[in-house]
């Protein structure tokens, strides 16, 4: 499947669909790290959060730590050279393309996003090491044919690859088309592969209930917490990769991760398709 992002009606089309009078979730993950790819409907959407729930502004950090302890994880244990990355940021440094190819330079990166101001994001910043290759590609979460399409063009699907999942279930608020995601893209992918996700947790703090509603009263991109008893069933019929589902800055932690004071409410997890 050909991006079409290239050609410039494409691109005034998306363009023309950033609103920034709405809160965008990319553009608060952002504004909590004190970036600059923000206004201030973000802004606002923050201050909002942050006074239900005042440990929201560590998720980012925390989940950015996760991510890069799961893609070292990939490479060096798992021999995973192919990254399918469902959901990109705005932060370009530091993440899986990166992570990996300063690891294995042969890796090959897939970021997946569907949000104009990311897609234009990444298309500025990605620059893959000689050997490599790292894209960003227009897709959709919910058409994981089209996202296995789009991806074929750089991976390779019949040797094993690293799907990740991070934060993007969180947007599916049904149950089982969240599960038919997860297996439609796990599926399409071969023995050896893995799977990680992480995802805000219902069953950690209950003040990220109140946040979530919060969130939901003023984006029209909602999003739902799962406990870890939902993201055991979302895994079901992969192998998880021990310590198993865990509180991000629990899973494998490395001496120099950021440190926090309290628990973190996101749940991360890694899990291989035999």
């Amino acid at each position: 499947m050909a991006d079409r992002w290239l050609l410039d009606s494409t691109r005034r089309a998306k363009a023309a669909l950033i609103d920034t009078t709405v809160p965008n979730w990319a553009r608060v993950g952002d504004a909590l790290i004190g970036g600059r790819d923000n206004f201030e409907a973000d802004r606002k959407a923050v201050r909002m959060l942050a006074a239900a729930a005042p440990y929201v502004s560590a998720i980012p950090v925390a989940a950015r730590a996760f991510r890069q302890r799961v893609v070292r994880y990939l490479v060096t244990e798992a021999g995973i050279r192919q990254f399918l990355d469902v959901g990109a940021s705005l932060a370009m440094s530091g993440n899986t393309h990166e992570v990996a190819q300063s690891l294995a330079p042969d890796c090959r990166v897939v970021y997946i996003d569907n949000d104009p101001m990311v897609l234009a994001h990444a298309r500025a910043q990605l620059a893959s090491v000689p050997g490599g290759a790292a894209v960003a590609l227009d897709a959709n979460l919910r058409d994981p044919a089209a996202i296995l399409a789009a991806a074929a063009e750089t991976l390779d699907l019949g040797r094993p690859v690293a799907v990740l999942l991070m934060a993007t279930l969180s947007f599916v608020l049904d149950d089982a088309a969240a599960a038919r995601i997860l297996r439609s893209l796990a599926g399409a992918v071969p023995a050896g592969s893995h799977v990680s996700l992480y995802h805000q947790a219902s069953d950690l703090d209950p003040a990220m209930s109140v946040a979530a509603a919060r969130w939901n009263a003023m984006s029209d991109r909602q999003i739902k917490l799962r406990s870890r008893a939902q993201l055991t069933g979302l895994l079901s019929g992969l192998d998880l990769v021990p310590p198993g589902i865990m509180p991000v800055t629990d899973w494998r932690p490395a001496p120099d991760d950021p440190r926090f004071e309290r628990l973190v409410p996101v749940y991360g997890a890694v899990a291989r398709k035999a």
